[in-house]
């Protein structure tokens, strides 16, 4: 009767899906150990779980895993591109020209971005036409405060010569 009351509390749910404490995890070892239906209503509730979560799954895009692999092996190819510096010994201890080498780790790939020769002209043309807009923009507002608080003085003067 008591395994039952304990099955049904909710225990082996939050053992399941992992928010169990330490306490709760230890209780479910020992109750597993003790009580074969215990045990066997875990591994049900765990198979209903996996069910469930295969039956949610999501596949990802097809090509993720090729992704994913070059990314990795360019990453890799990355790190191992070294060049050789030759820097003269200018030390007159030995008073040879020994050459020491240096490695330094150079990226393969540029942080810039290269935009046609056209392109250009169409990003200066949008960047002067933004400029105008926003000078007209600003123009008209101010236009627009000005009439209106020209109207409210036309207001105050109307109620003025009613009165």
């Amino acid at each position: 009767m008591e395994i039952k009351r304990i099955i049904e509390s909710g225990l082996m749910e939050t053992y399941v899906m992992g928010i169990a404490t330490e306490e709760e995890v230890q209780q479910v070892l020992l109750l597993k150990k003790e009580y074969p239906e215990f045990k066997d209503a875990l591994e049900n509730l765990e198979m209903d779980m996996e069910v469930l979560a295969q039956g949610m799954a999501i596949m990802p895009p097809a090509g993720t895993l090729e992704k994913i692999e070059t990314e990795i092996n360019e990453i890799q190819r990355r790190s191992q591109v070294v060049q050789k510096i030759v820097v003269p010994n200018t030390g007159s201890e030995s008073g040879r020209a020994d050459k020491e080498e240096k490695y330094i780790e150079v990226e393969a790939e540029s942080n810039q971005m290269r935009v046609n020769k056209a392109w250009k002209w169409v990003f200066i043309a949008v960047f002067i036409l933004g400029k105008v807009f926003l000078a007209g923009a600003i123009y008209f507002y101010l236009e627009n405060r000005q009439a209106r608080e020209e109207i409210k003085e036309l207001k105050l003067e109307l109620k003025q010569k009613i009165k």
